[in-house]
């Protein structure tokens, strides 16, 4: 993976790819705003995702190239997207009705903050003149059964996003499975944050310093993800 000088770990086009590598073939998997988004284009050889966006298609392909596509055919973000063969499209309620029954295998979502304890805040900051933005994610962090997340491992001020507890208000308690960062890539477990891998150049201790909660570190063997070995 080639980095400019600047850079620490991994892209955003990077970190999409290696969350795809985690998600099982067949999946129908819904994708939130923002870095979940480019997830889209990453499907790995012999895999096929059928991806779900909320405001009413399945079978949604990664997004054209800048001024293609169909002003029309948009996902949840407003953004362009392309189609699969066999794609649907229909109703927004019935897209909510296959998010609420169950349907949905597994969501990628962006985050403001996750707990120790997989609790997500990703829809406000909680201060008065924010601008809420709940979207599907209260319904999907309800709904689906895994939740995958993609973030900076902190914000632009350098503050963690990985806490003991959220200080934002709560998407949903408790729900998060997995987080995948431009340093690493964190179980929610009942002993708090597990690595499970870091990026390519990043050193535990560097990670540990920006997570505002105990890392456990990377339990060799078994417990090692099994997408470490397709890298």
């Amino acid at each position: 993976m080639n980095h400019s000088s600047t850079q620490i770990g991994l892209t955003r086009d990077e970190m999409a790819q290696r969350a795809a590598l985690d998600i099982p073939d067949g999946s129908y998997v819904n994708l939130g705003i923002g870095i979940p988004e480019l997830v889209a284009a990453h499907v790995p050889e012999g895999r096929e995702f059928i991806y779900h966006t909320e405001n009413g298609l399945l079978g949604m392909g990664p997004s054209p190239l800048e001024g293609e596509g169909e002003p029309e055919l948009i996902n949840a973000g407003k953004r362009r997207v392309t189609t699969t063969p066999g794609a649907a499209f229909f109703h927004h309620a019935d897209s909510f009705v296959m998010i609420r029954g169950g349907h949905i295998d597994l969501c990628v979502l962006g985050a403001l903050q996750v707990s120790q304890e997989g609790d997500l805040a990703n829809w406000s900051t909680g201060a008065p003149d924010a601008i809420p933005a709940v979207g599907g994610a209260m319904d999907l962090v309800a709904g689906v059964e895994t939740i995958y997340v993609i973030t900076q491992h902190t914000t632009r001020d350098g503050a963690p996003k990985l806490v003991e507890m959220c200080t934002y208000p709560l998407t949903g308690p408790g729900v998060v499975d997995r987080i995948y960062t431009n340093l690493a890539v964190v179980d929610v477990t009942p002993n708090g944050f597990q690595l499970v891998e870091l990026a390519p150049g990043v050193e535990y201790e560097y990670v540990q310093e920006r997570t505002g909660a105990p890392l456990l570190p990377i339990v060799p063997g078994p417990g090692m993800s099994a997408a470490n070995e397709e890298r």
